[in-house]
């Protein structure tokens, strides 16, 4: 044991619900999984809570405003690792309710914002995405496994 205390990353992940659409981000220039569908998202800052992280990450990525009573928590998904520096904790939230347009406020890492319908999903959609996009509305709201990008 090397007495050196292990730090899980976390992250913040939004689900932007209209209907049966939901609001997709394309990533590009980011040295992540590039040219894939993710959710507007980001990694918490010290002495944040989880929901005024997803606030924060939703005016800059999508220029949106939302209250962090309008979240709703839908699924947390562990993430582990072989190297457990990499070991994420990630949170999603579901939101019906904002103020503002939706806007590319990144475009320098962002290829666009786009609404999908969840039955018709872009087949370059992250797999670990895709599947909470499909499982959370049946209750579904929690999973540890290895391995996913």
């Amino acid at each position: 044991m090397s007495g050196k205390k292990f730090k899980l990353k976390c992250a913040v992940y939004l689900l932007p619900r209209k209907g049966n659409q939901v609001l997709l981000s394309l990533r590009q220039n980011t040295g992540y999984m590039d040219g894939h569908y993710s959710l507007v998202a980001g990694h918490i800052d010290g002495n944040e809570t989880l929901e005024g992280a997803m606030a924060r990450e939703a005016k800059e990525e999508a220029g949106i405003t939302i209250q962090p009573s309008d979240l709703k928590f839908v699924y947390l998904m562990h993430r582990l690792k072989d190297a457990p520096e990499d070991e994420y904790m990630d949170v999603f939230y579901e939101v019906t309710n904002w103020e503002g347009d939706i806007t590319n406020e990144e475009p320098e890492k962002c290829g666009g914002l786009d609404w999908f319908d969840v039955t018709d999903l872009p087949d370059n959609t992250l797999d670990y995405v895709r599947h909470i996009i499909q499982v959370y509305p049946n209750g579904e709201n929690y999973v540890s496994t290895r391995g996913v990008a």
